[in-house]
C-alpha cells in the first residue's frame, strides 16, 4: 500500500487521459502528454525521444524523479507528487542564435501561469529560476539535442518546509498559494507556454516583436539589481544587472563597462542591513 498513489490524499495522482484530452487538439502545440509514476530525469527521457523521432510538442511528467538535475549539474529533488517536474520537446523554426530565449520564454510562461492560478507574485532570476519573496519556488533547464531544444521544469508545489532540498527554496504551499492543485496549474503552464511559443515562432524568433523581452523585463527579479555573477574558469563579475538583450544574454553594468553574459551563475547581492 505504501507505494498506492493515493497514500499522500494532499498529493493525488495527475490524469495522463485528462491532460491529454485539455491540451492535445488539432493544429496545437502538444502532441503527445506522457506521466510516468517515477523516472530518472524528464529531460532524458525526451532525450532519448528525440533520438527516436518523436515529433514537437511531446510532454513528459514525472510523479517522482530521482536523477533530477538543475543548472550546473547540482540535484533536484522532492517528494513523490509534491511539485510539478515535467519537460517539453521544442524543434524551433527561428535561428539558433534566437534559441537562447527558450528557457527564459518557458521560465516566464511558468510564472505567467502560477501568477494566475496559485495567486502568487512569482519573479524571474536569470537565466532561468523562478522566485517568491527571494526564495526559488521552480527551475528552468533548457537541453540541445541534435535540432530540437528540450525544456524541463521543477515547480515545488506542496512541498513542506521540512522536506524543502535546501533552506534556499520554497513552495507554493509555504507562500499559501491560492492553488496548490497539480493539475490546474500544470494546464496553465503548458498552455501559456503554447501561447508564448507560438507569437516568438512566428516572429522568427525576435524578442523585442513579440514582447516577450518585455514580458520578461516586467516580472524581472534581476534586473536593476547588484549582483554577482560566477562566469566559467573560476572568473567573477560584480556590478548592476541593467536589462536582458536582444539575444537573452544578461546585461551587468561593471565598472563603467556593460557586458553581455550568455551563462553564469547570478546572485543577488543583498544590501547590509545597517
Amino acid at each position: 500500500m505504501l507505494d498506492s498513489p493515493f497514500t499522500d490524499l494532499d498529493r493525488p495522482p495527475l490524469s495522463q487521459a485528462a491532460l491529454t484530452r485539455a491540451l492535445v487538439r488539432p493544429g496545437g502545440l502538444w502532441s503527445d502528454i506522457a506521466v510516468v509514476a517515477r523516472t530518472g530525469s524528464t529531460n532524458a527521457d525526451l532525450a532519448q525521444a528525440v533520438r527516436d523521432g518523436a515529433r514537437q510538442g511531446a510532454v513528459v511528467v514525472a510523479e517522482a524523479q530521482f536523477a533530477g538535475r538543475g543548472r550546473l549539474g547540482r540535484a533536484w529533488s522532492v517528494p513523490p507528487r509534491s511539485g510539478l517536474t515535467f519537460s517539453v520537446l521544442l524543434r524551433p523554426d527561428p535561428p539558433p542564435t534566437r534559441q537562447s530565449w527558450l528557457s527564459l520564454l518557458v521560465a516566464l510562461a511558468v510564472a505567467s501561469a502560477v501568477r494566475k492560478v496559485a495567486e502568487v507574485d512569482v519573479r524571474l532570476k536569470w537565466p532561468n529560476d523562478l522566485l517568491i519573496g527571494g526564495r526559488k519556488v521552480a527551475g528552468v533547464l533548457a537541453e540541445r539535442i541534435d535540432n530540437a531544444v528540450i525544456v524541463g521544469v521543477g515547480l515545488n508545489v506542496s512541498v513542506r518546509a521540512e522536506e524543502l532540498p535546501v533552506e534556499t527554496a520554497t513552495s507554493l504551499a509555504i507562500e499559501k498559494a491560492a492553488c496548490v492543485d497539480r493539475d490546474p496549474i500544470l494546464r496553465a503552464a503548458l498552455r501559456e507556454i503554447e501561447l508564448h511559443y507560438r507569437e516568438w515562432s512566428e516572429a522568427d524568433g525576435d524578442a523585442e516583436a513579440c514582447g516577450l523581452r518585455a514580458a520578461y523585463l516586467a516580472i524581472s527579479a534581476t534586473v536593476g539589481q547588484e549582483v554577482r555573477v560566477e562566469l566559467p574558469g573560476e572568473r567573477v563579475l560584480t556590478g548592476t544587472a541593467t536589462g536582458v538583450d536582444g539575444a537573452g544574454h544578461l546585461l551587468v553594468s561593471s565598472k563603467g563597462q556593460e557586458h553581455a553574459l550568455s551563462v553564469g551563475d547570478v546572485v543577488h547581492v543583498r544590501p547590509h542591513s545597517s
